[in-house]
């Protein structure tokens, strides 16, 4: 088993991140500026400066105890942005047998940039659904879908569950 590595955080544009990501090969969290006064708090622009037009912008709900995992694609770029509640994020590359973890959501408001051919998934953390606003570079093709999936226990000894410290 290899070892569970955390995520590198980067400082900077996000077509930056982006490309650092896949040159890497790696997951990249990219933390978010949230804007609050005394009327409320918002999170603006996020996806500009990768949006494409071959691209998608998709939001899912994740129920408690639900794990999403593992899937990957040949050919898109994923940015995940946890909107509501928590979600801890799995990401494994076979080459190198190396292995990331991180938790992210509201508390801890961060878009992850996942390049191609890295496996993925999430789990919700928390009594409370969590919420994903995801861009992804290449729309959805029913035709040829770009997405290869594994059980969510496909990684060994991959902790899904909260790691008591």
């Amino acid at each position: 088993m290899s070892r569970i590595e955390q995520l590198s955080i980067f400082d900077g544009a996000i077509a930056d991140a982006a490309a650092q990501a896949a040159e890497r090969r790696e997951p990249i969290l990219l933390p978010v500026q949230v804007y609050a006064d005394d009327r409320g708090w918002s999170i603006m622009n996020q996806f500009r400066g990768v949006l494409a037009p071959e691209g998608q912008i998709n939001f899912s709900t994740q129920y408690p105890g639900i794990i999403k995992a593992w899937h990957r694609h040949r050919r898109q770029t994923d940015f995940w942005m946890c909107v509501r509640g928590h979600m801890k994020i799995g990401v494994y590359r076979e080459e190198g047998d190396r292995q990331w973890l991180g938790v992210v959501g509201e508390m801890r408001p961060t878009i992850l940039i996942i390049p191609p051919l890295l496996w993925h998934g999430s789990a919700t953390v928390g009594p409370e659904p969590a919420c994903l606003l995801y861009y992804v570079t290449r729309a959805y093709d029913a035709a040829d879908p770009d997405e290869e999936r594994r059980p969510y226990d496909a990684v060994p000894g991959f902790p899904w569950g909260v790691l008591h410290r």
